[in-house]
């Protein structure tokens, strides 16, 4: 099957697609920040280069896009009808890439948590901002 969209086309909208700054990552952002938490973003010497890491609670924050992390039962991940293994290389490559990331900084002793793009959705994000502030406090209790 065709793309539905001219290569230019296409090429435009891929290259409107951002690793940093993603309105999901602004909202966690936002609220944290609200809440007196003071963080690091994109610290590249952190396995991974996680989204926000928070020092002080030895805690790293992941934001995951559903489609881009191949989130497992959700409506927000399907796999592209064309392209379709090129797609599921992508996919899985960074599924290896997280699972490393999370090993490495696990082994050095930081707290990871993973948000994904779904749980910030209108129906449910203030349940899942409530819930990711208890667990950075809980993991600095725990130290």
């Amino acid at each position: 099957m065709a793309d539905v969209h001219s290569k230019q086309t296409r090429s435009y909208n891929m290259s409107r697609i951002r690793g940093k700054d993603t309105k999901p990552e602004m909202l966690v952002r936002k609220y944290l920040f609200s809440r007196g938490f003071r963080f690091r973003l994109h610290v590249k010497d952190l396995a991974g280069k996680p989204d926000i890491v928070l020092p002080k609670y030895k805690t790293v924050v992941f934001i995951h896009g559903c489609f881009w992390h191949g989130h497992e039962g959700c409506r927000y991940y399907t796999i592209p009808k064309t392209r379709t293994e090129w797609w599921l290389n992508k996919i899985t490559g960074n599924t290896v890439n997280d699972n490393k990331a999370f090993a490495t900084l696990t082994e050095k002793g930081w707290r990871i948590i993973t948000v994904w793009e779904c749980e910030l959705k209108k129906q449910v994000i203030e349940n899942t901002m409530t819930e990711l502030e208890q667990l950075i406090l809980n993991s600095h209790r725990l130290s």
